[in-house]
C-alpha cells in the first residue's frame, strides 16, 4: 500500500496512525465529552496529538530521542485518563448501568495496554534507529 509513496516505514506509519493515533483519539474524545466536559479536555487532546506527532516524526527521521519525548508526552494524558476512569463511580446516586460499567472497564484495560506499550515502542525505536 505504501510503496508508491516510497516511504520506507510506510507500513509502520499506517498501522500507527490507525491503531495508536486514530482509533484511540476517538476514545479519548468520547471520554472527554462524557467525563471531563469543561475540565481540561482540550489540554489532553493537544498533549495526545503533540505526543503522536513527535513519535511519528522521530520514527520517520530515525531520531529516537524525539520518539522518547513523544512517548513521555503521551504518558501524561493516558495516566490522567486512567486516574479519572478509576475514580468514576457512575451516576450521582452511585448507580450505573451494566453497559456503563463494562465500558469503563474496557476503557481501563485499553488505557493500561497503551501505557505498557509505550516503553516497548521506545525500545523498538532505539533498536531500529
Amino acid at each position: 500500500m505504501t510503496s508508491p509513496l516510497g516511504i520506507e516505514k510506510g507500513s509502520w506509519l499506517a498501522a500507527y496512525l490507525v491503531l495508536v493515533a486514530g482509533v484511540p483519539v476517538y476514545l479519548v474524545g468520547q471520554f472527554i465529552a462524557h467525563w471531563l466536559a469543561g475540565r481540561g479536555g482540550w489540554a489532553l487532546l493537544i498533549g495526545w496529538n503533540l505526543g503522536n506527532a513527535a513519535v511519528i516524526v522521530g520514527s520517520l527521521l530515525s531520531l529516537p530521542l524525539l520518539v522518547d519525548v513523544g512517548g513521555i508526552v503521551l504518558l501524561i494524558p493516558l495516566a490522567y485518563l486512567l486516574w479519572i476512569a478509576l475514580q468514576w463511580k457512575g451516576a450521582a446516586d452511585g448507580t450505573a448501568s451494566s453497559a456503563a460499567v463494562i465500558g469503563r472497564w474496557l476503557l481501563i484495560a485499553a488505557l493500561i495496554i497503551m501505557i505498557f506499550s509505550i516503553p516497548v515502542g521506545l525500545v523498538l525505536a532505539h533498536v531500529r534507529a
